[in-house]
């Protein structure tokens, strides 16, 4: 997952710390290079001689990196060209913008300006100050389970997106997830409009053991998630997971319709879908479902297929909302909680 980002941010590591030997190379050998400092001056001789003039500025005292009792202090002019070339990585990777301005900046906060005893690690220096930048941007997650367990139930979350990007497969995973963890699900068959929408949902369902809710075809949406709500409060079920029918955000039809399902349904989450090859297309989409109907939440399908990563760096940070699951296979246990933590460091790796 996400290999192709992966070596590039351990190469942009690997020179940004080479930029910063590089630098403490060059004031030792300034160091080494400046002459023995004059003598202190003498107070006045009993003839009356005047003292010797006082010690003209050392070469130390002008170099560009300063050392002061063998430490290193890190200028933004060594860090330009490797952070330059980071920048370039990002976007290349399908980092939005406005996140790849964070991460660039968080970086140059946390080296410029660092003290570092020579001889200390470089690496941890810029590993360090990496992680600190990409898990700002990336923020805290969603801890779904966590959600439920402090939530009064049943706990209603609608699934909305696009057309094509396995939302109605991600009802199914994390209808699996949450059974594996314990908790009673029941999926409404809310997507009455594509052909073979509700059979998918139902298959999907009669696999993993959990009931589906279902109207038939073309039927209205709001009444068949009022009804998985009403039997999910009748039989004390935990959660609802309600499947809508894809639609783009300029539908203003079909946007309507999910406004009327939100006022029948009353969600407790709203959760877009989106595939994270999409890049920014995905964070764009994203930032526009949530302008026009809300989003609490986002997951992300086919990350195991995207070696750039860059929605997944981009869309918390981009619009604001928290990562809940990234998709990662076809099989119905290949659905992973976002944990930032753990995405970072797969990213960097170790110091």
């Amino acid at each position: 997952m996400f290999g192709g980002l992966r070596d590039k941010l351990r190469a942009a590591r690997a020179r940004i710390g080479g930029s910063i030997q590089a630098a403490e190379g060059k004031a030792g050998s300034e160091e080494k290079a400046v002459p023995a400092a004059a003598p202190a001056p003498q107070s006045p001789t009993a003839d009356g001689q005047a003292a010797p003039a006082p010690a003209s500025p050392s070469f130390v005292d002008k170099v560009k990196v300063l050392i002061t009792e063998r430490e290193l202090i890190v200028s933004e002019k060594d860090l330009n060209d490797a952070l330059s070339e980071l920048e370039m990585t990002l976007l290349e990777s399908d980092v939005a913008l406005p996140a790849t301005d964070a991460i660039i900046s968080s970086v140059k906060k946390n080296l410029v300006g660092k003290h570092r005893k020579i001889g200390e690690s470089v690496d941890a220096l810029v590993v360090n100050a990496l992680k600190i930048a990409l898990l700002d941007v990336l923020g805290n997650g969603f801890d779904l389970k966590e959600y439920i367990t402090k939530h009064e139930r049943p706990v209603k979350i609608l699934f909305t997106g696009v057309n094509g990007t396995g939302k109605t497969t991600t009802v199914a995973k994390i209808g699996a997830y949450l059974k594996k963890e314990g908790f009673t699900v029941v999926i409404g068959a809310g997507d009455t409009y594509r052909a073979g929408a509700i059979e998918q949902i139902a298959v999907h369902a009669e696999r993993i053991g959990i009931r589906v809710i279902q109207h038939q075809e073309g039927a209205d949406p709001s009444a068949v998630l009022f009804d998985a709500v009403d039997y999910a409060k009748a039989h004390k079920i935990d959660v609802v997971l309600a499947d809508t029918a894809g639609r783009f955000h300029n539908k203003a039809n079909l946007m309507s319709q999910l406004e009327k399902i939100k006022r029948v349904m009353k969600p407790d989450l709203v959760v877009y879908v989106d595939e994270a090859v999409a890049g920014n297309d995905a964070v764009t989409r994203a930032f526009e479902f949530d302008k026009t109907v809300g989003a609490d939440a986002v997951v992300l399908t086919k990350a195991d297929m995207d070696s750039r990563g860059g929605a997944a760096i981009s869309i918390a940070h981009t619009i604001g909302k928290p990562l809940m699951f990234l998709g990662v296979g076809q099989a119905y246990e290949d659905i992973m909680p976002f944990v930032p933590e753990t995405v970072v460091e797969d990213l960097l790796g170790g110091a």
